[in-house]
Parts: C-alpha cells; structure tokens; sequence
C-alpha cells in the first residue's frame, strides 16, 4: 500500500477501534497493533504519524506496558490518549500521579496556550466538553512539552512538544462524548502528521483486486455464503479479481432467517453468474447441535462443521487451493488482546489466523483490513444494490445464538416467522435504514397466558433494535408503544407458540458485547 499511514499502538482501551474509525474517516489508512508488536509493525508500515491508545493499566506499576522508546526517536509525530499520555509523560522525564483523582465521565477542558493540535478548532481561555476515563494523572510535563489544557480534575489535560510534534491528552477523542474529538484527530492527521487522506474505497478496491491476483494466481478458490453483506462483498470483490477460478459454496445450515436461501442464490445465480454451490445441510448442522445449550460451544460446532464441508466442496471441484471468507478487521482485533494472547472470545466462528492443517488450503480475507460501514461503502462501489448492502448484520452462526437453550426444528420455524413479522413492520413504518441492527429472540422459557377463552404455555420473543454508528457501542431504538404494541400483537397474533413479546432496552457500552 502506498497511502500514508497512521499506527495505533493499543494498551488495552475499550474504545481503540474508535481511534483507527475516526482516522480512516479522514481518508488515512490505520493499524491497530498490541504495544509488544509495536516495533515490529513500525518498521513494516513506515507510517507517517504513532497514536498512543488508552488502556487500563498504571504505568506506575511494575511492567506496566509501554511503548517501545525507538518510537520516540523514529522523527514521527505521536500524539498520546489517556493512558498513552501518561505513557509518553512517564517514559519521556515527567511525572504521573497514582490514582488519587478518579474521573470517569463527562468533564470540561480549559485551553491554556496555543498548539498546532488544537488550530483552528479550541480557542485560548474557552472551555469545552470531552470524555474522561482515568485514574492516574499527569502532575509535571517532560522537558520539551508545554501544558496547554487544564480540567479541575487533571490540571494538565493537554501536552504539547512542537519541536517533536508529541501530543498527550487525558481525555478521550475518539469517543462521541468529546463533540470536537474528531476534529482534533483530524489536525493530528491532516495537519501534524501531513497525511494526504487518498485513502478510499475506489483505491482500495483496485489495490485489493491486484493482491488478490498476485496472492492467488491461477489457483482456484471456493468462497463461504452465509446470507451476510460481507461474505457476498468478498465474493462479488474475489469475482472480479479472479472471474471464474472462483466457486462460491452457500451452506444452508437451517439456521438461516426466513426466505435467505433463495434470495441469495437468486443474487448470485441471476445478477452476477457467479458459480455457485448450494449445499443442504440442515440435518447435519441440526444433529450437531442436538442438546447444546451453550452459546460459545454452538459457535463452535457451527464453525467445525462449516470447515468440513469447505473442505468436501473443496474435493468435489478439485484442486482448489484457496478458501476466501469475510473475515472483518474487527475480527482480527479482537482474536488477539492488547497483551497480545488470546481475548475474550467474540468471534470464534471465524478461522481468523489460518484454517486446519489438514485441509492443506490457504486463507483468502480480501476484507481483513475494513470495519463493517467500509465494508457496506465497498460493496456500493462493487455494484451490489443497496436493498443487499444496507441490510442489518447477520451473525455466521445465524440463528443459533439467537435461540437461547438447547435447538429444536420447531423452534427456530418461530423464531423466523417471530423475526419475519417485526422486520416487516420496521420497513412499514420507514424505520430500518434508522436502525443499525433489529432482530427477535426465541427465549427459552415458556409463560402462562390467556388467549381468547383458552389458557396457553408458549413461548416468550424478545425484541431488540439498537442504533450504532460503529457496531461497538450501540443504544436501543427508543420505538413509540404503539409500534410495539402493534408488532407485537401481530406476532402474538400470527405466531402459533408464542403468548408474549419484550422489548430490551440494554445499551451497549463500550467494550461490550451484544447478549445474542
């Protein structure tokens, strides 16, 4: 890649992702790395400009981490967030306060002095709103650094070394709690680190259809459908890389939402002619999950049973030596943690970092590198139609975590006609493009109820809709009741098995995730 680039060096924050969102929006390519690799990576990207993330730690602890000190001499500029201010001030001759002055939450940052960080954006002697989240804080500046930002609660909130080009703030910018966070981020960007912000889809899908070729010459490659918008942007982007060396294999695990099948092969089939292979595996995937109730272990018979199908097709077209999936860079995140070992465990139904050794393939991710709202932008500039591309996301294990307890045939058949009916009147009501994902949940338990002059034990539906602009944090969709009573009624009313509909209003904070 020859755009300019930025590198984010992750400690851990909840809320790192939104760094590198924030710096793409600005046309700039980013890469979040674990501070461990952070040198390694240095010297692959070459990259314009270093962000130090936040993170939970105190680097006043015994082997608290820190970046490498040959960042501090690359003649790069760095700006530090929270944890990576302190970092910075720490490492570089200033001094950092144990946690005697816990803030987390909104606060108010007084402008002190001028700095290129800043230009054009705050005003000397204003006050302004950001995002609090630390327990140390910086008590004196590093030789070379000015305090340009002061808050009652961290009276120096903003560092500033011209001369270098180092910047540090306690607060947080990435986050929407900051209002001018964004804009901050761009100066650093744009006006620190002088990138150019020729990043975008249009480059990345011609740079993305050279690799493809390069990586994958005259090889043949099968490609896994699962009814999402990105194993179809996969496909349509390794289509038109390689044409007809690849064959898409749609497994139907009867997990699927109601009518999925057909509009897939429909898509695929009559617009694209791309080769397709439609598999029926209801019985097998269902006998897989006979009894489980687990949700972490249904990912993974899902995911095991996938790859032994792949890796039939694989045998029947012969010689395939590819397998492509739509592996998102927020998957390759969070399958490793900032400490640099496995993480929590969120998308364990990808094969993020190679598949088994004996199906002797290679992984194709032509979408490692973009987060979901680049992944929708690709698929527009690829041709795919927005009624496809604007669809809410679709978990790879599909319904399965959506019917908490153990699987039964019968169940899912009212989890989709459940999930059918309240999408349907999210459209009526002109609501779904306002919604970043809504879907029904078949919970495992049964109510009593009465129904017309008969006494019922069915089924309880869960509904959720969440707004996000990011897919990490999200908030529920604050629906009127009259929308709610009417779905709900429609499904209590059209749905045999089931006798009473919730709505969940959880939030989703940062570093959460959804309880599908």
């Amino acid at each position: 890649m020859k755009h300019d680039k930025i590198l984010i060096v992750d400690f851990g924050s909840q809320v790192t992702q939104l760094i590198a969102r924030r710096v793409r929006e600005e046309g700039v390519y980013s890469e979040i790395v674990p501070y461990q690799k952070a040198e390694e990576a240095f010297a692959a990207m070459r990259p314009k400009g270093v962000i130090l993330s936040g993170g939970p730690a105190s680097v006043l602890e015994p082997g608290a981490p820190l970046p490498p000190r040959s960042l501090y001499d690359a003649g790069v500029p760095i700006l530090g967030i929270c944890y990576g201010e302190q970092a910075m001030a720490h490492q570089l001759g200033g001094e950092v306060e144990a946690g005697h002055h816990r803030e987390f939450g909104r606060a108010e940052v007084q402008v002190t002095d001028e700095c290129q960080l800043l230009d054009g954006i705050w005003t000397v002697g204003e006050k302004y709103p950001v995002w609090m989240s630390h327990g140390d804080r910086v008590t004196k500046v590093p030789a070379g650094f000015r305090a340009v930002g002061t808050s009652p609660n961290a009276p120096i909130s903003i560092i500033a070394d011209e001369t270098r080009h180092f910047y540090g703030t306690q607060f947080h910018l990435e986050v929407m709690h900051t209002p001018h966070g964004a804009l901050l981020l761009r100066n650093f960007v744009r006006k620190v680190a002088g990138c150019q912000g020729d990043w975008t889809m249009r480059t990345f899908k011609e740079e993305a259809i050279d690799k493809l070729r390069a990586q994958i010459g005259d090889g043949k490659v099968i490609c896994g459908l699962s009814g999402g918008v990105d194993s179809a942007v996969a496909a349509v982007l390794l289509h038109e890389a390689i044409g007809n060396q690849l064959t898409c294999v749609f497994v139907d695990h009867g997990l699927l939402r109601r009518g999925e099948a057909k509009r897939v092969i429909t898509m695929f089939r009559g617009h694209y002619n791309i080769p397709l292979v439609h598999v029926q595996a209801r019985e097998q995937f269902l006998q897989a999950l006979d009894g489980v109730t687990d949700p972490e272990s249904k990912r993974k018979i899902i995911g095991k049973a996938f790859v032994e199908l792949f890796e039939e097709e694989a045998k029947k077209i012969g010689g395939a030596e590819f397998l492509a999936q739509g592996t998102l860079y927020p998957d390759v995140i969070e399958s490793v943690s900032a400490t640099g070992g496995p993480s929590v465990t969120i998308k364990s139904h990808h094969n993020v970092g190679g598949l088994p050794e004996r199906m002797n393939m290679k992984l194709v991710e032509p979408l490692r590198e973009l987060f979901k709202d680049e992944v929708r932008a690709l698929g527009r500039e690829l041709g795919l139609p927005d009624v496809f591309v604007g669809r809410h996301p679709f978990p790879g294990p599909g319904l399965a975590i959506r019917c908490p307890g153990e699987i039964t045939a019968e169940k899912l058949e009212i989890l989709r006609y459940a999930d059918e009916i309240y999408i349907e009147e999210i459209r009526r009501a002109g609501l779904y493009d306002d919604i970043w994902q809504a879907f029904a949940v078949l919970l495992p338990v049964k109510t009593v109820g009465v129904m017309g002059d008969g006494r019922t034990y069915d089924y309880v539906v869960a509904l959720r809709a969440v707004t996000s602009t990011d897919g990490m944090t999200a908030d529920f969709y604050p629906f009127d009741m009259k929308f709610l009573g009417h779905a709900a009624t429609r499904i209590i009313n059209e749905v045999k098995g089931v006798n009473r509909v919730v709505y969940d209003v959880t939030s989703k904070p940062p570093g959460t995730i959804e309880w599908e």
